[in-house]
């Protein structure tokens, strides 16, 4: 794949993938004449991609500018391909191809600008090298789980927000998703088997569920719904919860159309179905594996970020450390063996903390471009206090 330099072809040019492979870039005319037309009213900013990355980022927060989208779809193409390439690469398995997985990653585009914070970085397409394959791993996820479960049990643990998210994707009017709503929320209290382990299926619903589901709903309708939304009968109750599933399979894994699909003969897209994984054990496991490798080179990165933080310390904040820490000596300990004040051991051993969680904070805003919340930086002490007291590191 050819990388692209120059800032007019990464924000107007696409990749086009032929037998399976990087072809060639594809130019937007109307994304060529737009951004060309912002670098003569900017040449000071001519080759900074970041400075653009993050003009059209908030072009698109505030819908100000019709190809804002467009243009930061085409920045991340580069990285869109290279997700797809690593994902095709390590789910074998899988009968999705590459031109597949880049179509999903494409997709994607809009959740990744949603989760990008420019608040706490500039750099996008770092975001994006962690963001897109993470978002492949989930999907992949959700498959196999929306795969693995009978409709009983897809309904009963999904939430009411995606529940209504895949109505609303399926197109259905404010009325019927209301009604489709309340059928659902009335079949979720009334199917409660009883004695089911967590390796067992879920029982099919009997035909007094149905009758009595039916009976929640339509009192449970005078005072939910519109009145002029009729009674429903068991056998309708049965239909629209088993179109529910159908529209919650959907919407938890939406079909992939290939990029290669053919053409027939008005124009339209024929487009193949693809078998489904061939080993859905064999992708767990392999995910579970990615996910620890992720979580250990994470640590490693975080350790560094802690090592390189310490040598800027002075010599005998170190040392007492060093005493506290991997020693096990008291602050009295430490004050006699030192010979200084006990306000003196005291703010050292504070401030230190704070300079190394604060190192460790800044490393994950701006690596992982995340917001740091309460419950991560109690985590994140943890760490500092567990690494602290270990032995695979000098002080």
């Amino acid at each position: 794949m050819r990388y692209r330099q120059d800032i007019t072809e990464l924000f107007s040019t696409f990749a086009q993938l032929d037998a399976g492979r990087f072809h060639k870039w594809l130019t937007d005319p109307n994304l060529e004449r737009s951004i060309k037309k912002c670098l003569n009213e900017t040449p000071e900013a001519s080759n900074a991609k970041n400075f653009w990355a993050i003009y059209w980022h908030k072009h698109w927060q505030n819908q100000s500018h019709i190809l804002a989208k467009r243009h930061l779809s085409a920045y991340l193409q580069e990285q869109c391909y290279w997700a797809a390439h690593k994902t095709v690469a390590k789910f074998a398995i899988n009968q999705y191809s590459l031109a597949d997985y880049f179509q999903l990653a494409n997709a994607e585009v809009e959740n990744i600008l949603k989760g990008f914070k420019p608040e706490i970085s500039s750099n996008l397409q770092a975001y994006a090298q962690i963001a897109i394959p993470t978002r492949l791993k989930d999907i992949l996820r959700q498959r196999k789980e929306a795969d693995s479960c009978t409709n009983w049990a897809l309904l009963r643990k999904v939430s009411k927000k995606q529940v209504l998210a895949s109505l609303s994707q399926a197109g259905l009017s404010p009325a019927i998703i209301a009604q489709h709503r309340l059928v659902w929320c009335c079949f979720k209290e009334l199917y409660v088997p009883n004695q089911v382990g967590a390796n067992s299926k879920l029982p099919e619903p009997n035909r007094q569920l149905w009758e009595d589901v039916a009976n929640l709903y339509n009192r449970e309708r005078l005072n939910q719904l519109s009145q002029q939304i009729p009674q429903c009968s068991a056998n309708t109750i049965e239909q629209i919860i088993t179109r529910t599933a159908t529209y919650l399979r959907a919407y938890l894994y939406p079909p992939v159309d290939s990029l290669d699909a053919l053409k027939s003969e008005d124009g339209s897209n024929i487009t193949l179905d693809l078998p489904d994984p061939s080993s859905d054990s064999l992708i767990a496991d392999i995910l579970a594996q990615e996910d620890a490798q992720n979580r250990q080179n994470q640590l490693s990165q975080m350790k560094s970020v802690l090592s390189k933080a310490l040598q800027v310390s002075n010599a005998q904040t170190q040392e007492i450390l060093k005493l506290y820490y991997q020693q096990g000596l008291t602050q009295q300990d430490i004050i006699k063996k030192l010979q200084i004040s006990q306000p003196t051991v005291s703010r050292r051993l504070i401030k230190a903390r704070e300079s190394l969680l604060a190192a460790l904070i800044n490393w994950s805003r701006e690596t992982l471009n995340i917001s740091i919340t309460s419950n991560q930086i109690k985590d994140m002490t943890n760490l500092l206090e567990e690494w602290l007291r270990s032995n695979d590191h000098p002080i």
